[in-house]
């Protein structure tokens, strides 16, 4: 099991990689090597990872014009439901609590903010109190 978990994982380099799909849509290893700030790694390590992250069934690719175009068949969304998760148990101990009171603590979110995200809690409860779905 833990092997499955590990092939759900994005290493920093290849979350790097799939932020780029994400972002810019499919493309050969030379253009998004392009997107890279100085100094970018090289051809032979982008090449790498991202056939690793197609071994791995987050990226695919098209031929077009001889070339190999990645794309992400991974969803952010997927990926980012997950990483907060490990975030916040990991630092926060499960809190979601402890994370926004560290943001508070941090002077990272404003009382406006807390109020438009009450205002949203409350307005999701209210959903589910009337029986409705999202």
């Amino acid at each position: 099991m833990k092997n499955d978990n590990q092939k759900k994982r994005l290493t920093d380099k290849e979350e790097e990689l799939m932020q780029l799909l994400w972002e810019h849509g499919p493309m050969p290893v030379s253009q998004l090597l392009e997107l890279y700030p100085e100094p970018r790694p090289h051809f032979n390590t982008v090449s790498t990872v991202i056939r690793r992250l197609e071994a791995k069934g987050f990226v695919n690719h098209e031929v077009a014009g001889g070339a190999y175009r990645y794309y992400a068949v991974a969803k952010m969304e997927d990926f980012r439901k997950s990483s907060f998760s490990r975030f916040i148990k990991s630092y926060f101990k499960g809190s979601y609590y402890g994370a926004v009171s560290a943001l508070v603590a941090d002077d990272k979110i404003s009382a406006d903010e807390l109020r438009e995200l009450l205002d949203l809690v409350e307005r999701k409860s209210s959903v589910r109190k009337n029986g409705q779905t999202d």
